[in-house]
């Protein structure tokens, strides 16, 4: 799974505008052919991350090549199970990454459009955003 190696900041705020922007960065297909954007904003996990790329992994059957956009590097806290109130915050539990709408979260390239879009509607069934599949205009 993706964490990040070093964070300048062990414990972070949640922020304030949570799925309100769209996406400035990320926003159009850098390396592949095809790729998957997100259209509503979430906070996507390293496990969701993994079983996505292990799902595209398994469809094009090691061909080709997929690129992953996103990187899991904001730490979520969470306290353990009947714990009081107060007592300050948790310990790191698990890291995200911030998806934002408009955002490619993978691309893939050196297969054909077919099996490209069946291996890429298997991975958007295992994230929390609703997505589209994206294809990079030639011309």
């Amino acid at each position: 799974m993706l964490i990040p190696k070093k964070v300048k900041h062990r414990k972070w705020h949640k922020g304030r505008a949570r799925g309100k922007r769209l996406a400035t960065t990320k926003t159009t297909i850098a390396f592949g052919s095809f790729g998957i954007k997100a259209t509503t904003g979430a906070w996507i996990t390293s496990r969701q991350i993994e079983a996505a790329r292990r799902a595209m992994t398994r469809a094009i059957k090691r061909g080709g090549k997929i690129w992953i956009r996103v990187f899991p590097d904001k730490p979520v806290t969470s306290k353990g199970s009947e714990m009081p109130m107060g007592k300050g915050k948790g310990a790191v539990d698990h890291y995200v990454a911030v998806v934002r709408p408009g955002t490619v979260l993978f691309e893939m390239g050196g297969i054909d459009e077919a099996l490209a879009r069946q291996a890429l509607t298997l991975a958007s069934h295992k994230l929390p955003v609703k997505s589209k599949i994206i294809s990079r205009d030639i011309g």
